[in-house]
């Protein structure tokens, strides 16, 4: 039985509520996937996967379907803290090839620093795959550019959700890659 997906979508939410399961779940609301059962799965983008715009991934889910996710969050209960989720992805030029996506969360670093951080893994790892070289400590301005040099990565993008946790409780932040088969 061959469940690959097909297409991918991706999203993000926050929430916050005096449970953190409750913050969660209105994290998983506002990410649009709280009617779903969610399955984590590992960071690899299959080949040919198409990237699908959230309103339209969120249109072909099912309430209760199992589904397939690379998710990434991050929740507190301190208060004023920053706090932040990232998934980063890289896609291959060659259709056949699969790529990579990458999780990543945080405390006190900027939506901006963790959503680069992320796509930058991403494409660090699918990177490796394809046998591209590169100083990991370089700057991501400088790693990006190696990579559109070597016509090997297509293309890099990321998600992420940040927020200042609140008074009232936990505070949950998540960035989710949402597979469709």
């Amino acid at each position: 039985m061959n469940i690959t997906p097909k297409q991918v979508f991706f999203t993000k939410g926050a929430g916050t509520h005096k449970d953190e399961l409750r913050s969660f779940e209105l994290a998983l609301r506002d990410a649009g996937i709280e009617k779903q059962n969610l399955v984590p799965v590992s960071s690899i983008l299959p080949p040919g996967c198409k990237i699908l715009p959230r309103a339209q991934g969120l249109k072909k889910l099912s309430d209760g379907e199992i589904t397939f996710t690379v998710i990434s969050r991050c929740a507190s209960n301190e208060p004023h803290r920053l706090i932040v989720a990232s998934v980063g992805c890289a896609v291959p030029v060659e259709k056949r090839g699969y790529g990579y996506l990458s999780e990543f969360h945080a405390f006190g670093m900027t939506e901006k620093k963790a959503g680069d951080h992320a796509e930058d893994m991403a494409a660090a790892m699918l990177a490796s795959t394809l046998g591209i070289e590169f100083d990991e400590n370089t700057s991501w301005d400088e790693k990006k550019e190696v990579y559109r040099i070597s016509d090997k990565i297509y293309k890099t993008t990321e998600i992420t959700q940040s927020a200042i946790v609140s008074m009232r409780g936990y505070t949950t932040v998540l960035a989710a890659a949402v597979f469709l088969l």
